[in-house]
């Protein structure tokens, strides 16, 4: 037993402390006031024997704590278990921390009271990063499946509700810096997104609101759910579920630079059908890349999820817009000619990004202009590593590669084309609704054909997927009347 808990109780110093320092503590549970080398870095606090050692008394996470909350002598009085009250208080679900302490005289105790005030301030900026000392949320959005808390006028702390890790920048959009964090009830992970105000154009500021109020209306599998929104004077915070990495990252990663076809197919199936919902609610990402492709797991088949509609547009279906948006690489010809362009927009990119995914170049000659090259459809397949790849693959990318966008292919006819219907890929997507425990991708008016098509070709059809998650088509059309 001893040798398991010098194991457990020992742990190397953090590097990244933002504080330490000897302090005394109690609980709520035992009065005894036990003294400690306390320190305190991104994630959590330490309580160490000594200051020297490795052994410590306990781990707090940050997550772990609901709220900290200044002890005022004016209000509380003196502590109840000590004619020495404490300089602050931690609560957790389960415990308080009565930190610190002061002497009965307020005139005697004045290192040690700023000592305390100083632990208090740096423990709140360390729950909340981001925001000021006396930063709370005058608005807070959390939206539910349902819609959205009643709550959400009241004025929240964000600090409250979610842990943010400083030192685990996920990524940054044109908003601002993504970290990550942690739901403090729940323990859930999240993705927190801060922009600070003050450096924010006005005009970003309404391209921020125009996002968030697109993804509280996105409620599909396919797409990044948006938790909450808490807004303060200086900062906004975009709390989103977490995923691991990006299409970019994947590519990027694999063995020879480029996805097989398989991997491919397999990706850009969830990508066309998570269009095929932004497009049912005339929703348009115009700023799909590789790069807003987020994956739900590492693994070769991952469910994925479209984010940052920072450039997102409600477009009708006959209607055009002409406003500049997207990446440059993977803008269609009308938005560089700004002769106005629709939901077609999104198309062109998807042919970008299988031309990405397969060879793991742009299609583009470095010697040449690349908006010349965009314009005039003017893309080469060298044979490197083209010879190895179907001449179905080229034919998808030459239809979503249309420089007139009524030769372009839409999501359905892209959906159906010959490339796209593989009973591989219809098994791997089959295995993903498996594991997601929803059918969203496939439909079961294919089941009966591939089955057949297996029978044909003497392949053994997976029986669990005769009994699998059926697609509800009640739910589909109410999503539909939504």
């Amino acid at each position: 037993m001893r040798v398991v808990q010098s194991v457990r109780y020992n742990k190397k110093k953090n590097t990244c402390v933002l504080k330490e320092g000897w302090l005394v503590h109690f609980t709520s549970r035992d009065n005894m006031r036990k003294r400690h080398y306390w320190q305190l870095d991104s994630k959590c606090i330490t309580l160490f024997h000594n200051d020297t050692g490795g052994k410590f008394y306990k781990e707090l996470p940050l997550s772990d704590i609901l709220h900290i909350e200044a002890f005022d002598r004016s209000i509380n009085g003196v502590s109840t278990n000590s004619d020495t009250p404490h300089c602050f208080e931690l609560l957790t679900d389960t415990l308080v921390y009565y930190v610190g302490e002061r002497s009965p005289n307020p005139e005697s105790d004045q290192g040690r009271a700023d000592s305390g005030e100083i632990w208090y301030r740096m423990i709140r900026q360390a729950l909340c990063p981001g925001m000021n000392e006396n930063g709370t949320s005058k608005s807070c959005l959390e939206p539910e499946k349902t819609g959205i808390y009643p709550e959400w006028q009241q004025d929240w702390d964000i600090s409250n509700l979610y842990q943010i890790f400083p030192d685990e920048i996920l990524g940054s959009g044109q908003f601002g810096i993504v970290y990550g964090g942690k739901h403090r009830k729940t323990g859930r992970d999240v993705a927190i997104k801060i922009i600070d105000k003050l450096r924010f154009p006005s005009r970003q500021e309404s391209q921020l609101r125009n996002e968030v109020a697109i993804m509280q209306n996105l409620r599909f599998h396919g797409v990044v759910d948006l938790e909450a929104m808490c807004e303060t004077t200086e900062r906004i915070f975009v709390v989103m579920e977490k995923l691991h990495g990006d299409m970019l990252e994947m590519i990027l990663s694999s063995d020879k630079g480029r996805l097989p076809e398989r991997n491919t197919r397999f990706l850009v199936t969830q990508i066309l059908t998570a269009l095929r919902h932004l497009h049912s609610k005339n929703i348009v990402h115009c700023d799909l890349k590789p790069e807003n492709v987020l994956l739900a797991r590492e693994d070769p088949f991952p469910q994925v999820k479209l984010c940052d509609f920072g450039f997102a547009r409600i477009i009708g279906e006959k209607s055009f817009r002409r406003s500049v948006v997207g990446t440059p690489a993977y803008l269609a010809p009308e938005v560089l000619r700004n002769s106005g362009y629709n939901r077609s927009l999104d198309m062109w990119s998807v042919g970008v990004i299988i031309y990405v995914s397969l060879s793991g170049t742009f299609p583009f000659n470095e010697d040449e202009d690349i908006n010349d090259q965009i314009q005039n459809a003017a893309f080469m397949y060298p044979k490197n590593p083209w010879n190895e790849i179907s001449n179905d693959a080229i034919t998808l990318i030459n239809s979503l590669l249309q420089v007139k966008i009524r030769k372009r292919f839409s999501v359905d006819k892209a959906l159906s084309h010959p490339w796209m219907q593989d009973f591989q890929t219809w098994l791997d997507l089959r295995d993903l609704e498996t594991r997601v425990g929803q059918r969203y991708i496939t439909h079961e008016s294919d089941d009966a054909r591939w089955q057949r098509f297996a029978g044909e070709c003497g392949i053994a059809y997976p029986q669990h997927f005769v009994m699998g998650p059926q697609y509800d088509e009640t739910e589909e059309e109410e999503e539909e009347g939504h």
